[in-house]
């Protein structure tokens, strides 16, 4: 399966109003982009951690309602903030409001504060992997009895970079896959993936390979991240002015690539 090129946004929901969150959403799909991601966080990550934040997915029904085209999810939810099979649920209704447009984006959760703050239990990182896929048979078993049932298959985008854990999950389950880092580890990372794919009996090609951008402005790191085999190019952008300047010149890289 060959994959056309896409751009993406995340738009960290961290330091802005939700005003120019979902103005930033609108703005996007008008330029052109083809995903409008956020994250599952509590509070923000970066700058003042008492700074302003917003929830994952009552903003994703909000992105279904504002936009008409572009794809939207979560770039990751935590899976162990929610009961596995309310969370399908939840997915399911955020796509028929969007009418089959959503990603769901999984992970096994990192971030100590959110669970602390939010009084779930935080436990190992091992411990957080085996419940990670537990929760993900139990979602994808769920996603299957419910009605009415999604518009389209929901495509699972698992992210993270663990060899022995995450990575194997991803082989199994992603659709898509989302990565951190150069082209140098890219390459490394999607032989890895390719061998979890096989393992589990699938074509490698199955998964679609998607990567962060932090640097928006250094466009010209674009056809080595295209060569070390991403396809989907996930552009970063923060709060408070949620400033979208730099990504014109991705699709227009984006459609010169594409043809």
């Amino acid at each position: 399966m060959s994959y056309p090129i896409r751009i993406g946004v995340q738009l960290r929901p961290q330091h802005g109003d939700y005003r120019d969150i979902r103005a930033a959403a609108v703005r996007a799909e008008e330029l052109g982009v083809d995903v409008v991601l956020n994250w599952d966080h509590f509070f923000p990550l970066y700058g003042d951690p008492d700074g302003n934040h917003f929830e994952c997915w009552t903003m994703l029904a909000s992105f279904a309602e504002v936009t008409e085209r572009v794809e939207i999810g979560p770039l990751v939810s935590c899976y162990s903030y929610r009961n596995a099979h309310l969370l399908a649920d939840m997915a399911r209704t955020v796509d028929h409001i969007s009418e089959g447009r959503l990603i769901l984006g999984l992970g096994a959760g990192w971030c100590e504060k959110d669970y602390a703050e939010y009084e779930y239990p935080f436990g190992t990182a091992g411990a957080r992997l085996r419940d990670f896929e537990s929760g993900l048979y139990r979602i994808t078993k769920r996603l299957g009895r419910l009605i009415p049932p999604p518009v389209r298959d929901i495509p699972i985008l698992i992210g993270g970079m663990g060899e022995k854990q995450t990575m194997r999950l991803a082989g199994r389950y992603a659709d898509i896959w989302h990565g951190f880092g150069g082209a140098e580890t890219l390459t490394r990372k999607n032989r890895i993936l390719d061998e979890w794919c096989r393992d589990a009996g699938r074509d490698p090609a199955e998964v679609e390979r998607s990567i962060e951008v932090i640097e928006v402005e250094e466009i010209d790191r674009a056809d080595g991240l295209l060569a070390a085999g991403a396809t989907l190019m996930t552009l970063v952008i923060d709060g408070p002015r949620y400033d979208l300047s730099a990504v014109q010149d991705w699709l227009d890289w984006r459609d010169a690539r594409n043809g």
